[in-house]
């Protein structure tokens, strides 16, 4: 009997336990001993990482296999994003808990709420404090950026940015500020007071009036520091005066209604996804002038398909062929000036969409590139109107209006 009970070597399974298919067989060992020697072994695992004696590929993917799996599963229980896998601490977590090998201890509820919690709030101090070494060394930048929220809050996010990166520094209900540009400037000051007047290089807002006047009143008040109007606004906006034009408001309004109709009956969808291939029109939004210009631009890529569909069999015997809406539609659709309106979008919209893709981006600083870009920008529109100034001479009046007030900033001359 003594027999039948020996204890079984490390590592070893029995002949029932081996054929189980029970997933959860050796999910959970127990850990391995650890020595001092492992704190300093494992510290660059990247590198010290071989394949074990007799490890297969196949074995190493049923594993991870395992992983993967169970981690999704922990991962759609709880509702977490999927684009959290693409954060490098996510890699480094994966690195560490492979170290440990079988058997960790996951943190409990109180350890992530408090001690954890806490010494990341250390961390994040230690790693500001070379920030901080670096303003004062090289100087830096104060970002503005204002949005609302559900209940219609005025908020304004401060970060600072400097050749290490940017750092977030306080979100501020500004309510109250952001109505005067003297209640605007009294709220930046307080900022660059805490940063350091010696450090702060530039203090930057969106073009708004009362940031406009703000930024006055600290140039006046500063000397050694720059206010400057956000690239990404300032081309916004340039966007929405071209859009004011009565040729391309019209143009974008039936683009609008071309859309509302379409989206507004499930019918006409599941019709426009047949003849499009799946593909969708964007929406418009009327604040975001960018969008419009893709949103012509996603109507005009699909310009065949939707007039096959509009003059099809399938549409002739419709419910929706007689309706008063769905006429207008058709119309407009089949209207030659309407296709001439959505190309000159195209010609002048175009070129500055190409700039406001430059200049809002994260990857690297654009402030050397912003001037010689407009000026391509420029050019291409000339060149789309094969130099007749006429054709274009209001539209850079536009432009220039906002860009030589705003945007002929010494930081960007210098840059």
């Amino acid at each position: 009997m003594l027999s039948s009970t020996k204890k079984q070597p490390s590592g070893t399974r029995t002949g029932s336990e081996s054929g189980s298919t029970n997933e959860s067989i050796n999910l959970f060992k127990k850990p391995k001993q650890k020595g001092p020697l492992d704190l300093f072994y494992n510290k660059s695992p990247s590198s010290l990482r071989q394949s074990k004696l007799g490890e297969s590929d196949a074995v190493k993917e049923e594993l991870r296999g395992r992983v993967c799996k169970t981690f999704a599963r922990w991962m759609y229980e709880v509702g977490i994003p999927f684009n959290t896998v693409k954060y490098c601490s996510f890699n480094a977590f994966c690195e560490v808990v492979g170290q440990y090998g079988p058997g960790v201890k996951p943190p409990t509820y109180h350890e992530v709420r408090v001690p954890l919690l806490k010494n990341e709030v250390k961390a994040t101090c230690e790693t500001l404090k070379m920030h901080v070494q670096e303003w004062k060394t090289y100087g830096c930048s104060i970002l503005s950026d204002g949005w609302k929220d559900r209940r219609e809050r005025t908020l304004i996010n401060f970060l600072v940015n400097s050749l290490r990166g940017s750092v977030f520094i306080e979100s501020v209900d500004a309510s109250g500020y952001a109505k005067t540009g003297e209640n605007m400037f009294d709220l930046l000051s307080q900022f660059v007071e805490k940063i350091g007047v010696e450090n702060v290089v530039q203090v930057v807002t969106d073009s708004a009036s009362n940031n406009v006047l703000a930024g006055r009143f600290l140039e006046a008040k500063y000397p050694n520091l720059f206010w400057t109007p956000c690239a990404t606004h300032c081309l916004d906006l340039i966007l929405e005066d071209i859009f004011k034009l009565k040729r391309m408001k019209q143009t974008f309004e039936r683009v609008i209604m071309i859309n509302n109709y379409i989206y507004s009956r499930t019918g006409v969808v599941n019709m426009l996804r047949k003849y499009t291939n799946m593909k969708e029109l964007l929406r418009p939004a009327k604040t975001r002038f960018a969008t419009a210009f893709i949103t012509l631009s996603r109507i005009y890529s699909q310009k065949a398909n939707l007039t096959r569909m509009f003059s099809s069999e399938e549409w002739a015997k419709s419910k929706w062929f007689k309706e008063a809406g769905a006429k207008r539609v058709v119309e407009v659709f089949l209207m030659p000036s309407f296709w001439n309106n959505v190309v000159f979008a195209f010609k002048i919209a175009g070129p500055l969409v190409g700039v406001l893709r430059l200049v809002d981006v994260e990857r690297k600083p654009v402030m050397g590139y912003i001037y010689e870009a407009m000026d391509r920008a420029k050019e291409a529109i000339a060149r789309s109107f094969g130099g007749n100034e006429i054709k274009y001479e209001d539209i850079f009046k536009l432009i220039d209006a906002r860009w030589n007030i705003q945007l002929h900033r010494p930081p960007h001359e210098a840059g």
